[in-house]
């Protein structure tokens, strides 16, 4: 079942954050949930809640989709980061530096290199909404995203708004070719993602975006 979120989910939507994402490229960041919550999640629950979409397994919650209608309407990603880093004083956390240092590496040997650095989210007036979805483990393969994300295209299509944005990783490939079959399209360049690895690599942003079908 496909439903939109109630404050009565908060606490299995967090405990879902937690283990959603398990084993995909870019699932484990800097090793404090609290703080990637700020971020990936909080904001969404916050400013967006009757666009929050989650799949519902026999009363188990398995996927959330959180659809931002407008990113004018909550903070930019760049923000959100600099807050969680401020308020969970995450530099001074012995699991989340390393993260840090190898961002800034990644960052000048990239930058000496002349090539590009991933930084939030460049948003564009065609595609103004944007997505984050994921799924328990258990859940992969289901139809589950497939339902959430058609939800969430019926909404965006019914409210009049142009299109969508998300970003994935180059090397996410089943991401992508999920968004793919929901007919998003990569669009722009694909930058290195400072201190994400994947299986000992770095990784690259991918930004995709979706035209409604009654956009002029």
């Amino acid at each position: 079942m496909i439903r939109t979120y109630t404050p009565a989910d908060h606490d299995p939507l967090v405990k879902l954050f937690a283990r959603a994402g398990v084993d995909a490229p870019g699932g484990e960041l800097w090793r404090h949930l609290p703080s990637e919550r700020m971020i990936y999640l909080d904001p969404y629950i916050e400013y967006c809640p009757d666009t929050l979409f989650l799949a519902e397994v026999k009363g188990d919650l398995v996927g959330y989709l959180t659809g931002c209608p407008d990113s004018a309407l909550i903070p930019s990603e760049d923000e959100r980061f600099t807050k969680a880093v401020m308020e969970h004083k995450l530099m001074l956390r012995p699991r989340s530096l390393p993260f840090f240092l190898r961002s800034l590496s990644d960052v000048v040997r990239t930058k000496v290199r002349g090539g590009e650095v991933a930084s939030g989210e460049d948003v564009d007036h065609r595609w103004p909404a944007h997505l984050h979805i994921n799924l328990a483990p258990q859940a992969r393969g289901t139809g589950v995203a497939q339902e959430m994300m058609e939800r969430w295209q019926d909404w965006l299509t019914n409210s009049g708004s142009p299109g969508c944005h998300l970003q994935t990783l180059v090397e996410n490939t089943r991401a992508t070719r999920f968004f793919a079959k929901c007919e998003f399209v990569p669009h722009g360049s694909t930058p290195l993602v400072p201190g994400v690895r994947y299986e000992g690599r770095p990784v690259h942003q991918q930004t995709m975006v979706w035209t409604s079908p009654k956009a002029g």
